[in-house]
């Protein structure tokens, strides 16, 4: 298979652009430096194909290497037909290509097997070619006593399971059956007797069917998920009416074998034979190849739900460079205090006991006023953890006692913030400080930059998706990281001021180039320019080339340097200078003077229109943030526990999580409420996330409150109507165990 070509008709591009793909991505280069600096190379491939072609290159790849290996073992055999040879090489996908193997992969001694042994397979041939034959009599030909065949029936036998093994080794039988099923089948669930108490959070399953091709991921893993704790019992029907299309099923199996009638004395016997290979081997193979295919749709799904999620989290806006208080909220424990300066740097740190059983309150109020005036904080960031709408209640208190103090209060996620804070990262940034209080600092931090600090949390960590740890961890890993390099290399980073942590996701950087450019500028100094950066240990000429131009200088020798340009392309801002006769400060932000420059008149044989119009953007606003301005949603007062809500109000929230079936809504009562897909807006919508994204605020209106079960039906049609909708899916399976104010982290089953 021609991997080039192939990938080249799936993506709809020239082939000569996955060529040149491919070529840079063997050749070392990262998917965010090929997306934004050889566009001309690869005729202007995106992030999202060239995300699309790395992952199906490793596919195709994968599948020629096992191509080949199949080939070889069949040719050892000597069995290797030109027709089949060509069959193989056409095969597309590993199920058919492990399908045509099937006949010829090495097993354990089946009674097929044994069969042929005893010299049986002629019988198998004869009654298949002629169904005149009495299979009775015709065995009787076949007798061996040494291998224990010693009358017809053990003749007959034997011969049925040569044609039954045929029957579930033949690649085009079992390719026709497995996608008609696919269309056909019904997937049953069931409670198992006896534990309709234990498996309480799977009541949507106890009595279950639906088509297994129109089976949602969320509900698929939900099913799997109860199956594996021994909860639910899983059947697949191959159609509606089992006993029927079972029936049928086998009629297809007779008419493969060409049975056409029960008048001749061989059709009985290969009728029954027919009936068993359908039953024994063709489906027990497909309904397990079926439950399988069901379960990878759904983790690929879940997976890219998940990785939308951690981006549209990663890229949340960011409060901005504001001298920031963190609060841990606790009740008994108390309230972890981290003050951080403008960058992060850690200030001071103080535990409070406003809430029981110390009650605290106005000493805890005096120590987070002297806080605040002493270090000028501009922004109070809430922990949205236990005790969060009572530490909120004592920050209102604050500014009400204290309006002088002029600083604003958000309630943030610490989802994740428990591990930052037992993690080696945090241990060597904060030896001395205690586990706890390195929680606070992380939640102050995320509120400034979410990016630059949830990058020190391994992505699953963070807790951003539906079934996360039902999925392939593999799969997930990779698909997760893909999205935090490509968030970081999108946004930049300030090499004087990123952590390892962060810098070690820009392209062409590992963790060891990344502590040596801490360890450099330590010992050196602030950077002054993008040149110094080769100066840095192990940080060599194709380092360089990836990362130069996602690093970021500011307020460096050359404005440049803190812009998305690349090093390699100053020629061409040099060339605008020099026509121009302005210099690089005059021509920074001059958007009037930009836009009236064609990029035609400065290409040369290196830099195409694409880049020379990249370049032009940049210089309008350089370094510029792709993120959104930073707001923050306020929380209705007096509404703080979900016994509060009523039917009909009307509130504002924070979208903390979009899955397939709608968007869960953090509205500030500790349980978010869930959007359904048919109560986002009052047309049609396929996918939720083109109507909403995690982080994002919205107004909705409360329909249903269920307090025993701890749930929530929220609208945000305008008209608030919800009777004409169909209800989300009720299972508990389905939905979070726990879901707390949420405003970075997501629907996390664990």
């Amino acid at each position: 298979m021609d991997v080039i070509l192939r990938i080249a008709q799936e993506l709809a591009v020239n082939p000569a652009q996955i060529t040149a793909a491919v070529k840079l991505l063997d050749e070392g280069a990262t998917v965010p430096f090929i997306a934004r600096y050889r566009k001309e190379v690869t005729g202007g491939l995106d992030d999202t194909q060239l995300r699309n072609l790395e992952d199906r290159l490793g596919y195709l790849r994968e599948l020629n290497a096992r191509r080949e290996t199949i080939l070889a073992s069949i040719q050892e055999q000597g069995k290797l037909t030109p027709d089949l040879e060509l069959a193989i090489n056409d095969a597309d996908t590993k199920t058919l290509l492990e399908d045509l193997y099937l006949p010829f992969k090495p097993k354990r001694h089946t009674k097929a097997q044994k069969a042929k042994e005893a010299g049986l397979e002629p019988l198998a041939d004869a009654l298949l070619e002629n169904h005149a034959l009495i299979p009775e009599q015709v065995a009787l030909k076949f007798l061996n006593p040494e291998h224990g065949i010693t009358d017809s029936l053990l003749a007959l036998e034997g011969a049925r399971q040569i044609i039954m093994e045929r029957i579930s080794e033949d690649a085009n039988l079992l390719a026709e059956l497995r996608e008609r099923i696919w269309q056909q089948g019904i997937l049953r669930a069931e409670v198992m007797k006896g534990k309709e108490a234990e498996a309480e959070k799977f009541k949507d399953y106890f009595d279950y069917a639906e088509a297994i091709n129109k089976i949602p991921s969320h509900r698929a893993l939900a099913i799997f998920r109860g199956r594996n704790e021994d909860m639910l019992n899983i059947t697949l029907s191959p159609g509606t009416d089992e006993k029927e299309s079972h029936q049928l099923y086998t009629q297809f199996v007779m008419k493969h074998l060409k049975i056409s009638g029960t008048d001749k004395p061989a059709d009985a016997w290969l009728a029954e034979t027919a009936r068993f290979a359908w039953k024994v081997k063709l489906f027990t193979r497909i309904d397990l190849d079926l439950k399988q295919r069901l379960r990878e749709a759904a983790e690929l799904e879940a997976i890219r739900v998940f990785a939308n999620n951690l981006r549209d989290l990663l890229l949340a806006a960011p409060a901005g460079a504001k001298a920031t208080i963190g609060l841990d909220p606790g009740i008994r424990t108390g309230v972890k205090v981290a003050a951080v300066d403008a960058t992060g740097k850690l200030l001071a740190t103080d535990t409070i006991y406003p809430h029981p059983p110390r009650k605290d309150w106005d000493s805890s109020i005096s120590t987070l006023a002297k806080l605040i005036a002493k270090h000028q904080i501009g922004l109070v960031s809430i922990g949205n953890g236990t005790g969060s709408r009572e530490t909120d209640q004592l920050v209102s208190d604050l500014m009400k006692r204290h309006p002088e103090l002029k600083f604003s209060k958000i309630m943030v996620s610490e989802a994740g913030a428990s591990v930052y804070s037992a993690s080696e990262l945090a241990a060597k940034e904060f030896p001395d400080l205690d586990v706890s209080l390195r929680g606070a600092v992380s939640i102050a931090r995320r509120l400034q930059d979410p990016l630059a600090e949830l990058v020190k949390i391994e992505a699953k960590a963070i807790g951003v998706g539906q079934y996360q740890h039902d999925v392939n961890q593999v799969q997930l890993a990779k698909s997760l990281d893909a999205v935090v390099e490509d968030c970081v290399n999108a946004v930049g980073v300030d090499v004087n001021t990123a952590s390892v942590a962060l810098l070690k996701q820009v392209s062409g950087l590992n963790n060891t180039i990344s502590e040596n450019i801490v360890a450099f500028r330590n010992e050196n100094g602030a950077f002054t320019n993008r040149k110094q950066l080769k100066k840095v240990p192990r940080l060599g000429d194709k380092a360089y080339e990836q990362a130069a131009g996602f690093l970021r200088i500011m307020n460096g020798d050359n404005p440049l340097d803190a812009s998305a340009v690349h090093p390699e392309a100053y020629p061409v801002v040099n060339a605008i200078i020099e026509k121009s006769g302005k210099s690089i400060r005059d021509i920074i932000g001059q958007s009037a003077f930009l836009r009236k420059l064609n990029p035609k008149d400065f290409t040369n044989a290196f830099f195409g229109v694409p880049t020379v119009s990249d370049i032009l953007l940049e210089l309008e606003k350089p370094g510029r943030d792709p993120r959104p301005e930073f707001k923050s949603a306020q929380f209705k007062e007096g509404v703080e526990s979900i016994s509060d809500l009523q039917v009909g109000m009307e509130l504002e929230g924070v979208v903390t999580n979009v899955a397939n079936f709608g968007a869960f809504v953090d509205i500030g009562v500790h349980q978010d409420g869930l959007v359904h897909i048919s109560q986002l807006t009052d047309v049609y919508v396929k996918d939720p996330r083109d109507v909403v994204k995690a982080g994002q605020m919205v107004k909705v209106k409360v329909v249903e409150v269920d307090v025993a079960r701890k749930r929530i039906a929220l609208t945000m049609k305008k008209d608030g109507d919800s009777q004409n909708s169909k209800p989300a899916p009720k299972s508990a399976a389905s939905k979070p165990a726990v879901m707390k104010n949420n405003p970075f982290a997501i629907l996390r089953n664990n």
